[in-house]
């Protein structure tokens, strides 16, 4: 089977999940104070504009800004290329322009970069949707099941909730993750990366998400097809069994380790 084909069928088989129960179990493991939310890329304006109660932008924004208002305001919203502010936007979502004058990066040059070579490794660095085949993206808290299913599941977390994740995740099936960090526009590491390669993908987020998209600073994304989260969820389950739960009770820095260590590790006793 095709990896296209294969993304398709997780995909069609997460169709009906009781989203609103996912959701509860992700904030309740993991003491989210943000709204788990999915996205969705549409190959028509029609079949977006189609989504239950969507929200259509009035003024332009980044795509840091739509996303927060589904993370932080529990809203469903649609875009198009021509609500964004620019093609660095709409580019790592496949809505826009990624031609020789995006890949330059011309724009950056003197703002995060010292050259045009630097700005243009950066570009070529990025995890983008390949431009062509959409024309429109949806937002929506996942709890609300109104993406059925989304193409990724994304959520904000401290450090420590993102590890216990990552924990749950590799409790069955162990496989290594290897991340990257492009540095601005770190969206290219969370959903472009995910929406690209529907792998998990965990990113530190930029600036301009943290300015404009209202991320905390100590708040890490990630973002994932929505088949991997049961997966992660029994694997917490089973660590919280052993005594592992977030957040992480403090032991003490100059306490004895062996009394600790001994409830998971009998011979450290």
């Amino acid at each position: 089977m095709s990896e296209t084909n294969a993304t398709t069928s997780a995909a069609t088989e997460m169709a009906g999940q009781d989203w609103a129960a996912l959701a509860g179990e992700l904030e309740r493991l993991l003491k989210l104070r943000s709204f788990p939310f999915g996205m969705k890329l549409f190959e028509t304006v029609e079949a977006m504009e189609a989504v239950p109660r969507l929200r259509r932008p009035g003024k332009i924004h980044t795509v840091d800004q739509v996303v927060a208002q589904a993370a932080r305001l529990g809203r469903t919203v649609g875009i198009t290329g021509d609500d964004l502010v620019g093609d660095q936007c709409r580019a790592v979502v496949g809505l826009g322009d990624q031609g020789p004058k995006w890949q330059s990066g011309q724009h950056m040059v003197g703002v995060w970069y010292a050259t045009p070579e630097d700005a243009g490794a950066h570009q070529q660095a990025m995890h983008i949707v390949p431009s062509g085949r959409y024309a429109g993206l949806a937002v929506s808290p996942i709890a609300q099941g109104r993406l059925d299913p989304p193409d990724i599941l994304l959520f904000y977390a401290t450090p420590g909730a993102m590890m216990y994740f990552i924990n749950g995740l590799q409790w069955a099936g162990y496989k290594r993750f290897d991340w990257s960090v492009v540095g601005e526009s770190s969206c290219a590491d969370s959903w472009g990366r995910a929406l690209s390669t529907r792998s998990p993908s965990l990113s530190i987020p930029c600036f301009a998400e943290r300015r404009y998209g209202g991320v905390l600073d100590d708040e890490m994304l990630m973002a994932l097809p929505p088949a991997d989260v049961p997966k992660a969820i029994e694997g917490m389950k089973a660590l919280a069994k052993n005594g592992f739960r977030y957040p992480f009770a403090q032991y003490g820095v100059q306490m004895d380790v062996r009394e600790g260590m001994a409830a998971s590790y009998p011979d450290r006793a």
